[in-house]
């Protein structure tokens, strides 16, 4: 099982023909609401992938609909709890060339008490995994206190920051980043070369495995003195909001089913790439079966997804 404690947001999403500049005021031409947040966008990804994920989060009540998303996708929800207080939010813009600025509210998400971590920990079992980000409170504690209890930890450190350096992430057995939180990571430049940057990580977190992952330039896997590179597959994007986590989601289901790490590159770069086709967050997420018909047949025109809104 994978316990995955992350942020559920409500995006608002807003479609403009340029990220707006300092002192601009710019027209919207599209507004929607929806599911989001990275750990909420990872789990649906995960269960869309077929894999057995538990959601560790806080929503505001007013927005239940959330959790009932995620529970019809499959994600597992106990763990979710509703609460007088406001949900996390984001404000997203996307333009024309698919491109996207966030602004996030962390409202609930931040709320987390060491009574909600007890009762988290208590659905575990040693050798499960836990999958966080950097869109939750407490993380340290979370994370020392999944290395006590056994648990192989997993994590995406996005947004970055830099209470990141300060995490305790020699726990970590995987790490997902992108360029720049690897750059960040590994005091390098963000234009070093993607060997580079996995260089300056290894010296950094030596007995991690890691995954970079590049958007348009493709994807690498590093464990140790072992390096795999997936290309990126060519799609023209409509929007990029929730590629990373879709990859994500894919990877960790694929790595769950006992698939090679060459496979779990390969089917998380299919399902990016059928995301990126889609506007939205949680509703750009792919189903399995897309993601094997695209590996088997070749990447289709974009996709459409007929989303249930609140």
């Amino acid at each position: 099982m994978l316990h995955n404690y992350g942020s559920i947001n409500l995006d608002h999403v807003y479609r403009v023909p340029h990220l707006v500049r300092p002192g601009e005021t710019l027209a919207s031409r599209d507004y929607r609401v929806g599911l989001g947040g990275k750990g909420a966008n990872q789990s649906l990804a995960m269960a869309s992938a077929g894999g057995r994920v538990s959601h560790w989060g806080r929503l505001g009540r007013q927005d239940a609909w959330a959790r009932e998303r995620l529970a019809r996708a499959g994600v597992q929800v106990e763990t979710i709890a509703l609460v007088n207080e406001p949900s996390g939010h984001a404000i997203i813009q996307v333009d024309d060339h698919g491109e996207n600025a966030i602004l996030l509210f962390p409202g609930a998400n931040h709320g987390t008490t060491e009574a909600d971590l007890e009762i988290y920990f208590a659905t575990t079992s040693p050798g499960d995994w836990l999958l966080t980000q950097n869109e939750c409170n407490d993380l340290s504690r979370v994370m020392e206190r999944a290395a006590e209890v056994g648990l192989h930890v997993a994590l995406n450190p996005a947004p970055m920051s830099d209470a990141v350096r300060a995490l305790p992430l020699e726990h970590c057995q995987l790490l997902f980043v992108n360029r720049g939180e690897a750059a960040w990571l590994a005091g390098l430049e963000a234009a070093s070369p993607p060997e580079a940057l996995l260089d300056g990580l290894a010296r950094r977190l030596p007995n991690s495995e890691l995954v970079l992952t590049l958007g348009s330039d493709g994807a690498w896997y590093q464990d140790r003195d072992t390096r795999h590179f997936q290309p990126a597959l060519p799609v023209t994007p409509r929007d990029t909001t929730a590629a990373g986590d879709t990859f994500i989601g894919y990877y960790l289901a694929a790595l769950q089913q006992g698939r090679a790490v060459t496979d779990c590159l390969i089917w998380a770069a299919t399902a990016a790439a059928l995301g990126v086709q889609v506007a939205g967050a949680a509703e750009s997420i792919p189903q399995a079966m897309a993601v094997e018909r695209a590996l088997r047949d070749g990447l289709p025109v974009p996709l459409h997804h007929d989303e249930e809104t609140p």
